[in-house]
């Protein structure tokens, strides 16, 4: 029988992450932030401090040695107050610690796992070339033996965080002569690695999240790089993003119950006709509607961290809470705004930003038509 009550522990956490959010996060510094395109690294050691960024990692590690259903808690919480807090604990625990903990050697470990828990950065992933997007076994980038390491030559583009990041997790295609998913080793890569350059990309949202385009050329990574076995970096890709996506869900959950809070608040203060927007019908039964797709969301959220606490396999789950917490948040932005009106158009408004940011999400982490094909996959079809 699933239990999704929260034990008094949960509580407590989610109390002092309120509590820390809401002194060093208020509205007012996330819309600075969101207008100067400032990144929130600098909250990552503050995050270290009150466990989070270590929540699921063993005691070995320094860890709490917590559940994913806590994780995902915390993820929600923290997008109900700005998204990209939850979304850069995704950057370390999704894309970095767990992909480290289910792949990476001891020695790796050693490296990389004490940084990432203490907050002193995050782990990007540098999947998406200008011809492989949701295709990921499209990829060109090779690497090529040399020695007692490998040459990394190619192109990655659209990489979140890349320049801010302690290291890449870099696919490259290793067996010249494969296709498709065959043929692929994943690489831990360190920022600093000479032949890595780096473009900032333009774009109209998440702009405390930068994007980056990447060029390897002649990047040379020794031996002991190279995570999981030769040929088989789509199995470590695969975990990756069975975490990332999961993460990316609870997220969005989180931020689109902000939107609702935001939402009524206004309803409640904007009269028309002589009276509040929240006495009219059609408007209530509007957010009905908005809180029901959240609450159908965070189920979906809930049931999908449960599957992963449980060790079960749970590749079509993870897609389903993908797509539908997406399409959730994407939904009530747009129905939000509609309700703001003017207001929610103005630059000074939350909600645009949240309706700029939202709109990434049904196709970042693979495009959600890619994700409906496997949904019908794991179907039989």
């Amino acid at each position: 029988m699933i239990d999704f009550s929260m034990t008094n522990d949960q509580k407590a956490m989610l109390d002092a992450l309120d509590h820390y959010l809401q002194n060093k996060l208020p509205t007012s510094e996330i819309r600075r932030r969101d207008a100067n395109h400032i990144t929130p690294y600098n909250i990552l050691p503050d995050l270290g401090q009150l466990g989070i960024l270590g929540l699921v990692a063993p005691e070995k590690w320094n860890g709490l040695n917590q559940d994913w259903l806590t994780l995902s808690l915390i993820q929600e919480r923290a997008a109900q107050h700005a998204y990209f807090v939850g979304s850069i604990i995704n950057r370390v625990v999704g894309f970095g610690l767990m992909t480290l903990l289910n792949n990476g050697t001891q020695a790796q470990q050693s490296i990389w796992i004490p940084k990432l828990i203490r907050g002193d950065g995050v782990i990007s992933l540098a999947l998406t070339e200008p011809s492989a997007g949701s295709d990921a076994g499209a990829l060109i980038t090779r690497a090529t033996p040399q020695g007692d390491g490998w040459y990394i030559n190619g192109r990655k583009t659209w990489i979140s965080d890349a320049d801010g990041s302690l290291a890449l997790l870099v696919p490259a295609r290793t067996d010249p002569e494969s296709k498709g998913h065959r043929g692929i080793g994943m690489f831990i890569v360190p920022r600093n690695t000479p032949g890595i350059a780096m473009t900032q990309l333009p774009k109209i949202g998440n702009n405390a999240m930068p994007s980056w385009d990447i060029s390897f050329d002649d990047v040379w990574v020794s031996r002991d790089s190279l995570l999981g076995e030769l040929h088989q970096g789509f199995k470590v890709l695969g975990s990756t993003l069975h975490y990332s996506r999961a993460s990316l869900a609870a997220t969005c959950t989180g931020c689109a119950q902000s939107i609702i809070d935001m939402t009524i608040a206004h309803i409640k203060e904007r009269h028309q006709f002589g009276h509040p927007l929240a006495d009219f019908q059609v408007v209530r039964h509007r957010i009905a509607d908005m809180q029901m797709r959240v609450d159908q969301s965070r189920l979906t959220v809930r049931h999908l961290a449960w599957l992963i606490s449980t060790q079960q396999d749970c590749r079509r789950e993870a897609s389903q809470a993908k797509v539908i917490a997406t399409e959730t948040l994407q939904d009530l932005a747009s129905q939000s705004m509609q309700l703001f009106a003017s207001y929610g158009y103005s630059s000074e408004s939350d909600i645009q930003r949240i309706w700029r940011d939202s709109r990434l999400y049904t196709f970042g982490e693979g495009a959600n038509e890619v994700h409906r094909d496997l949904i019908a996959k794991q179907l039989g079809l």
